[in-house]
């Protein structure tokens, strides 16, 4: 029977179906990749941006609106890599478009899905055609066009899917670097797996996960219960978080403003973050009395959610540890206050020291086929006390990510570097100088920084493909820097070679050879050679870094 009406039962239930087909999916989704490398994760991005969506809502709630509305947050939020991003910036425009009803008509889909597309395109500041964003945009502009007022649901998706797949396979026409390496746009084929989902779903069909258990959820951190003993003072006080519901009751929600929370708020603690979003107020500080804050936050609400952690067990887990932490792991104690705070993103235990020593305040762990989520640069920044915070993405596929965190949480305050490579991280993190002043003369200096140097990458072919003139085999090593994969051949140093003739560093005067996991010391040695014998000129350096994908990284600075 015709579903003409979308309740919030049917979205939850298409919403579930849609993460479960592209998560079966992801590899096939991964393996588009315009490098025949082995970092291809857009279908794992895509993923996990619509499970944070779906884990984000009450499959309970009867109301539509807010049900998008809790689906909007949770994707925002868990937005990783472009394609994460771009699909996030999809789904809360359709949110935002909908609006506020409990049902949802074809009408209302229209407007929904005209909303999504001009949100997506927004949240790239160069939309590039050829991409999931064309396959939106067409597929949307079909199915409102052919799509009745009075169609079913079913023929509006049909129609979108229809379009969504010719517009598929016409994106290595649009852009060229796809035709040439034999694929197809990885992130619209992403979404197409998606509405298909979505769309078996209208059709009274289960989709089952591939394999038994439902995608992994980050388990409960465990608890050190000797952190914090009978004879322990606590020092460092509480995290303590909540979601808050204003009640019409209480206060007029519309009128509402945080501020007269914060004023109260500010002699309970500090490393405050309130925010409000309709009728939900988000709310982190560290205070050492965490009960006085919530009955205080109870007076304009009631509470959906609530955490609280003691901070003495979280300094003392990274104080063991002290190897590397991760982002969960980092202390969140109140730190000395700084005008400028340095947010990096990195892999590997070399790398990560080699950051840290420079100068980075945090380190979220990532790069290729780990991009974080926009939670994780969120969670990074609460725990610093700067009056400006930047951000060293170092790879192009995470920029988008770190600038919706820094939407989310406060664009005043936070920077975002659009540094592409580790080699860009470390020339800015070489040359930050916070004695200039003010925030706008420091980015301009790091931004100086990294157009002055080169990184080139090798790494291993996983399939036969034909890139700038190369024909490359599978198992091949490639030599790539930039978008450009500038040598090929069947052993690491023979790549490495011609990677080094191709970047031309004749302008150079330090290059730094890093090493990766899967080649010895008498591999990098070679490559230093290598180097030495082609730039006699340059100072070359050779460093331990640990990092996966990549055997070699090399980092030429002017």
């Amino acid at each position: 029977m015709p579903i003409y009406e979308i309740t919030a039962a049917t979205w939850a239930n298409m919403l579930k179906c849609g993460a479960r087909n592209i998560r079966n999916n992801e590899k096939i989704v991964n393996d588009l990749n315009v490098f025949p490398i082995p970092d291809g994760d857009t279908g794992e991005n895509m993923s996990l941006t619509i499970e944070g969506g779906l884990s984000a809502i009450d499959p309970e709630e009867s109301d539509l609106g807010e049900m998008l509305s809790r689906m909007s947050e949770g994707m925002l939020m868990n937005a990783r890599g472009n394609s994460g991003v771009i699909l996030s910036q999809f789904f809360g425009g359709l949110a935002k478009g909908i609006g506020d009803v409990n049902k949802a008509t074809v009408s209302d889909l229209k407007r929904g899905f005209d909303s999504a597309v001009k949100k997506a395109y927004t949240s790239v500041l160069e939309p590039t055609e050829g991409t999931i964003l064309t396959v939106m945009r067409e597929a949307t502009a079909y199915a409102n066009e052919n799509a009745p007022e009075n169609a079913s649901i079913e023929e509006y998706i049909a129609a979108f899917l229809a379009e969504a797949k010719r517009s598929l396979v016409r994106t290595p026409d649009l852009l060229p670097v796809l035709k040439e390496a034999g694929v197809i746009d990885s992130g619209g084929a992403g979404l197409i797996y998606i509405m298909e989902g979505m769309e078996l779903a209208l059709q009274g069909v289960s989709v089952e996960l591939a394999r038994a258990e439902e995608a992994p959820k980050p388990s409960a951190k465990a608890v050190n219960l000797n952190g914090f003993d009978e004879e322990s003072e606590l020092t460092f006080g509480y995290c303590t978080e909540c979601l808050l519901r204003l009640q019409k009751k209480k206060v007029d929600i519309d009128a509402f403003d945080v501020g007269t929370m914060i004023e109260v708020l500010d002699k309970m603690g500090n490393s405050i973050v309130c925010v409000k979003d309709g009728s939900i107020v988000k709310l982190h500080i560290h205070t050492m009395h965490p009960g006085e804050v919530f009955n205080f936050c109870q007076k304009f609400g009631e509470f959906l959610t609530l955490k609280v952690e003691n901070m003495n067990l979280q300094h003392t887990e990274t104080t063991i540890e002290n190897n590397y932490p991760s982002p969960e792991k980092t202390e969140t104690a109140a730190r000395e206050h700084k005008e400028f705070a340095i947010v990096a993103v990195a892999s590997g235990e070399g790398i990560c020291q080699t950051f840290r020593d420079l100068g980075a305040d945090e380190i979220i762990t990532g790069g290729q086929t780990m991009n974080p989520p926009a939670e994780s640069f969120v969670e990074a920044f609460k725990r610093l006390n700067a009056d400006h915070i930047i951000v060293l993405p170092n790879n192009s596929n995470i920029i988008l990510a770190a600038r919706q965190a820094a939407e989310l949480y406060d664009p005043e305050k936070v920077r975002v570097l659009e540094s592409k490579t580790i080699g860009d991280g470390y020339a800015a993190l070489t040359m930050f100088d916070p004695t200039l002043g003010t925030i706008d003369a420091v980015m301009a200096n790091l931004d100086e920084a990294i157009q002055n140097v080169k990184t080139g990458m090798v790494s291993n072919s996983v399939r036969e493909s034909h890139l700038n003139g190369l024909d490359i085999h599978e198992g091949d090593y490639i030599g790539i820097c930039g978008k450009d994969v500038l040598s090929d051949a069947e052993t690491l140093e023979g790549a490495a070679e011609g990677l080094l003739r191709q970047m031309s560093l004749e302008d150079c005067s330090v290059l730094i050879c890093i090493k990766g996991k899967g080649i010895g010391d008498d591999t990098l040695e070679a490559v230093t050679q290598l180097a030495t014998g082609m730039y006699p000129a340059i100072e070359v350096y050779p460093l331990e870094g640990g990092q996966d994908v990549y055997p070699l990284i090399l980092v030429a600075e002017s």
